[in-house]
Formats: C-alpha cells, structure tokens, sequence
C-alpha cells in the first residue's frame, strides 16, 4: 500500500504553544454615521473604501507584511507548497471543439500560470494560437472569453487585466493570426457572438465617475461593433432606453435570430428576440418581468427552445416561436421533473442534465421530447458538457468528483457509446480515498445534504483536521468536483466537507428562495448545523474544525462565525461581501437585491441585514477562531473594503491569542483568470495557517 507523503503530528489543540496573536498595524477610525429609518450606524472604517487612496496602500502592506510574517515562519508551510506543486504539475487537456477547418483545445503543461489554446489543421499539425503567458510578464492577465465567426475565419477575444471583471477585446484574422483594428476597450460581463463576418455583439457600462474597481455600474448595454468602425461608433442594440443592470445578446446557429437577456438581478431575467433576417425587424418580447428565469436554448428555423422556471420550479423545456410568443402557444416539450433540469444540445439532440441531491443525471432527448437514452456515467459525480454546433458527429463531457480528476470522455449521440478521450496522469491515487453523501437535520429540521471527502479507514476519534465547505446563495449548486488543493489536504489525512446549503440551486426555486431576504438565516443555520454533524458523529471536534467559503460564501463564514464563535478553530473567509448595509452601493452590487435585500428597502429588512452583517456582528470582548481573510486588490466584483472593514473590526475585537490576519492578494481579482502560481501559494497559506492553528507541530515525511 501507497504511504502518504506526509503524516500530520498534533498533541491536543488547546495544549499547544502556537504562535502568539501577532501585532497589527494601527487601523485609524474615523466619525462617519449613516441613519437608516431611525436608527444610527457607526461606520468608523469607511475611509478603507478608498481603493485610490495612498492612506488604504499603506494600510494594505503593513497588514500583508504582518500577515506574510506569520506566514512564513509556520515551520511546515513550505513542505505543503513543495507538494502543492509537485501534485499540481501534470498535463491538463480541455475538451476539443471545432472552428473552420481547424481543431481547438487548450492545454496546460502543469505549472503554467495560464492554459494555452493550441489548435491543429486538418493534417494534424498542432500550433499554439493563444499564449495568455505571453500577455504579461507575471502571469496576471487572462484569457476570458473567446468567440469565433461561424466560418471560422475571424475570432475576437477578451482579456483581464490583474482579475479585474474590466476587459479589452482583441480582434484576429483566425486564419492568419494577425490584428485586424485596434482593441475595444472597457468591457464589462460580456459575450461574444458574431453576425455572419460583419462583426459581433457585446455588452459593457459606461466607465463610471471615480474608481473604476469600487464605483456602482447600473445600466448595462448591448452593443453591435462593426468591424472596420472605431468602437465609438459601435451601435446600441439594447439598454438605452431600457435601464437594466445585466444584458446579454447571443446569435443562434444558423444566425436566423439575435436573443437578448435582460436582468436587473441575478435571478429573473426577460428575454427578447429579432429577427435578423429581415432588415430593421423589431425587437419582439418573449418574456418581461424579472419573475422567472428563461434562456435560449436551440432553434430549428422558427421553433425556439426554451428553458424556463415559470410554472415550473425545477425547470421544463418550451418550444415558442418569436412572432407569436404569447404564453398560451407556448408548447411543452420536456417537462419539469422532480430533479433540477439544467440541458444542453449537441448534433440535434437534447442532453438534459438533472441534478439529483447534487449528483448528476444525464437523459439524451431528440427534438420532440422523446428520449433516446439514460447515459450511463463512469461513477457519482458532476458530469458536464455534451453541448455541440448541430453537425458534430462526436460530442464531448467531463466528469469528475471530489477524488476523481476530471476525465475528458468522447461520446457517440448515434450509439450512446462513452470512450476515454483524456484522463489525467496525477500523481494521486483515487484508491485510498473514499466520499460519502450524508443528510443532517437543520435547526428547523429541513433534511440538507453534505458530501464529507477522506481518506479510507479514518478513524472517527474526533481529533480530525477538517474543512467545512458552504456557499448557499445565487441559486448555485455546490456539486462534487477535484480540487488539486484539497487532493493534498486529504493526503495529510484532513477531512474535507461540503453543505448543499439553501439559497443555491440544488433543489430548484424554493430551495434557492429559502435562503434569500428575510430567510437569509436559514444559510447560515444550515451551515451550523452541518459543523454540528460533523462534531457529533465524530468526524472532529471545535479545536480541529475550520470553516470556508468565498464570495457569498466569505458572508456565510462571517455571518457564522460572528453567530458561533465557539463552534470552530479557524475561519477562512475569502472575497466575501461582509457588509450588508452598503454591499449594493458598489461596483454591480445592487443586482444581488435579490438574495439580499437592501437596507433602503424597509426597516425590517435594515434590521434584519443589521442583524447578521458581519461588519457590524464583531463584539469586543469575544474569542473568535482564528481568522484568515483573504482578497484581492483589484476584485471589482466583491470590493476588498468588505474584508478590509471586517478583519479591522476583528483585530481591534479580538479577545485572546487567537490571530486574525488578512492577506491581500497583489493584481488579483475576485478569482477568474488568477495565475497558478498566485493559486498554489495561496492554497499553502491557508492550509498551513488552518493546521498551524489547529495545534499541529509538524508535517514530517515517512
């Protein structure tokens, strides 16, 4: 049998002598009170808000040099790198997808900041056509969206700068690889969908007045660029009269039509279309309001598919056409289930892709609703892809879970036969892992279920490190996927759970409204919950547990550790949106009224968002668990002011020695597009700190 390459050593946590609380830079305090309804609220750290003040810059490398400090002298910190890395460089393959007379995919060689998107031609002959490691000397600039024309001979693409959600858009002669004009600039949440070789939709704000990481976008447009025509001449198709936060345009295969979502919120969306083969054709409504959720989904000439939650929670598949697309001539052809119904097409087929407590199911429908197959996966886990232009004759899927890498399968629409087309070569055996789906009982005895990931034959002792995992928010489903990070957390011998917490998608519409608003609670009491299991059954104890999440996530640890302080040893919040009273007033923050609610709408949802906002949740004279807040400097998505507020409520809270540091990642963003490196040595910091403060001693080598 394979020996772990490390064996973790620890005596009981509260008998270890682990680093004293370091100390922190001073964080001034300034006199700013805000007045909701009739209620006053200090906000004494609201100067940190700045992002272009040189006071902020100061503040930001006097905590990293305090936070890197600590880092660095956890004796075992650099081991975990060192086989971060090791496990971390192998060879990564997407799947493949074609364009004109030329093959695409992208690789990674292992330790490349960014993939690469090679192509070969019809001979065989490989050429790398994109190298994202050549867009910047650090690594920091990302490839985000590509989209070809529908021959294949032009190609725009999309870069992020240091991880900000802002792009430029590049143009190529695909063939040739040369610049056809200069780029578009200040793009912002946008596709890319190209009209014929004309030119291409795209979506953007205009750059706001002030900062432009922290400044509120509200009105979203969808632009048409012409190639040839400088980007101020760039016509607006929609949004310019009709004020909406998110607006997306997307051309359908055969570039009959022009679909264009529009949203003011993250759930609940209209949906448009033109007709684009006739000239000034208006733009018709298939669907207003922001009530419901309904995306494009095929077209055969005038019959338009759609996906749709109206009158359907968990989904159900619609058949309309867009001259005549009142309700009552909508026609049904797969009906909702009681599983979440997310489809894809590929080669004139349906794939529908049911969720199943969080396990993928997969059906293969033809265009009338009749089904052709249940596709037989490799095993339980996530499975995605199958999607394709209509006259692919070999379709491609993924599938992986918490121990399993994940594997590229070809898959034949005609016979339903599966075969491997890539399977990573890690150094990593699956054999001596085990996952188990778990349901615990919430405070209010909803039954939510929790994947817990360990190594076979653990002994439940109540001694192990454990991570506990949560998002619960934005209708997102947490479904089973490898982690190279939690590979090695599991290799020492670490625990690693995941909550399927309301307010995601796991369970359709109710399950995703039961976590929102006024009930937004029910997150954060599922999420204890769920560390109550893991402590009752054994699993591990307080002084051995840490808990994380990021983004909505990073509320829900703040939130719950704010709640809880005693329930776990560490806290790991990552770009979380910490506070809730003034979360709306940043960058597109106003479109997650929906989950939140804002502290403007009423007086009872100011108290409630009061209530469990964990800038204003931090009391002196509390223990808190050892905290690790992390962010980014440049993420415009969720503003670092959040994590800089709450880790200075924290450090001047505090009570005992637990630390409470917060690490400020340089030309970073909220995520996407961040470099494998900055990845690696990030992932060892925060697996480092969690044990160091666990008690452990040491990682030595057997």
């Amino acid at each position: 049998m394979k020996k772990s390459y490390l064996i973790m050593v620890a005596t009981s946590a509260m008998a270890v002598n682990a680093q004293k609380s370091p100390e922190y830079p001073k964080t001034d305090k300034g006199s700013v009170t805000d007045t909701y309804f009739d209620t006053k609220v200090n906000d004494p750290y609201r100067w940190l808000e700045d992002d272009r003040s040189e006071k902020t810059a100061e503040w930001v490398q006097k905590e990293n040099q305090v936070t890197f400090d600590y880092l660095a002298a956890i004796p075992f910190r650099n081991t975990i790198k060192a086989r971060m890395e090791k496990l971390w460089n192998y060879e990564k393959i997407s799947a493949p997808f074609k364009e004109g007379n030329y093959t695409y995919y992208y690789k990674n060689n292992g330790l490349q900041n960014q993939s690469v998107l090679y192509r070969k031609d019809l001979s065989g002959k490989e050429e790398v056509f994109l190298d994202p490691n050549t867009f910047s000397k650090d690594g920091t600039t990302s490839l985000a969206v590509v989209g070809f024309s529908k021959d294949g001979s032009r190609v725009a693409y999309s870069t992020s700068e240091a991880g900000s959600d802002w792009n430029k858009i590049t143009i190529l002669d695909a063939v040739t690889k040369k610049m056809l004009e200069a780029q578009l600039v200040d793009v912002k949440f946008s596709g890319i969908s190209w009209l014929g070789n004309r030119g291409f939709y795209y979506s953007s704000y205009e750059k706001p007045k002030g900062s432009e990481l922290s400044a509120k976008t509200d009105q979203h447009r969808l632009y048409f660029h012409e190639l040839g025509k400088p980007q101020k001449e760039d016509r607006i198709v929609f949004g310019e009269k009709e004020k909406r936060r998110y607006v997306g345009g997307e051309v359908t295969e055969d570039e009959n039509y022009l679909v264009i979502s529009a949203a003011n919120s993250t759930s609940g969306n209209e949906l448009y279309m033109q007709d684009l083969t006739k000239p000034n054709s208006p733009i018709l409504p298939i669907i207003t309001g922001f009530d419901t959720d309904t995306d494009y989904l095929y077209n055969v000439g005038s019959e338009v598919f759609l996906t749709t939650n109206l009158e359907a929670p968990n989904k159900r598949i619609v058949v309309v056409d867009p001259s005549t697309a009142q309700l009552k001539k909508w026609h049904e052809v797969i009906p909702e289930t009681e599983n979440v119904l997310t489809p894809t097409t590929g080669s004139g087929y349906i794939f529908a892709n049911y969720m199943k407590d969080a396990i993928t199911q997969v059906k293969q429908f033809d265009l009338n609703g009749k089904l052709i197959r249940e596709i037989k996966l490799p095993g339980l886990g996530t499975a995605s892809g199958f999607g394709g232009k209509k006259q692919e004759v070999q379709l491609y899927y993924s599938f992986t879970n918490y121990i399993t890498p994940g594997t590229i399968y070809s898959f034949n629409p005609k016979t339903g036969a599966s075969t491997i087309y890539d399977r990573p070569k890690i150094d990593f055996n699956v054999d001596d892992f085990e996952s188990t789906q778990v349901f615990y009982t919430s405070k209010d005895g909803t039954k939510v279920p929790m994947i817990i990931t360990h190594k076979k034959g653990v002994q439940l002792d109540g001694k192990n490190p454990t991570i506990l995992y949560g998002y619960g928010g934005f209708n997102i489903s947490l479904t089973p996927a490898f982690s190279i990070a939690n590979a090695v957390w599991l290799e020492m011998g670490g625990v690693y759970a995941v909550a399927n917490l309301r307010g995601g998608g796991e369970y359709g519409k109710k399950w995703h409204d039961d976590g929102t608003k006024l009930k937004k609670q029910n997150v954060f009491d599922d999420f204890i919950a769920a560390a109550e299991f893991l402590i009752a059954k054994k699993y591990t104890a307080s002084d051995f547990l840490a808990i994380r999440g990021g983004s909505n996530g990073g509320l829900l640890v703040g939130a719950t550790m704010t709640q809880r302080p005693d329930l776990m040893k560490v806290a790991l919040p990552a770009v979380g949106v910490m506070d809730m009273l003034r979360y709306h007033t940043f960058t597109a923050g106003a479109g997650w009224a929906y989950d939140y609610g804002t502290a403007e709408d009423s007086k009872e949802m100011f108290k409630y968002l009061k209530g469990y906002s964990p800038v204003h949740n931090v009391k002196k004279g509390v223990k808190y668990p050892a905290t690790l807040v992390t962010t980014g400097d440049h993420d415009d998505r969720v503003v670092p002011a959040h994590s800089f507020k709450f880790a200075a409520e924290l450090q001047d809270k505090q009570t005992g020695e637990n630390p409470v540091l917060i690490r400020i990642e340089t030309n970073a963003g909220h995520g996407a597009g961040k470099p494998v490196s900055k990845t690696i040595e990030e992932a060892a910091d925060i697996q480092a700190f969690t044990l160091y403060n666990m008690g452990f001693k040491s990682l030595p080598k057997v």
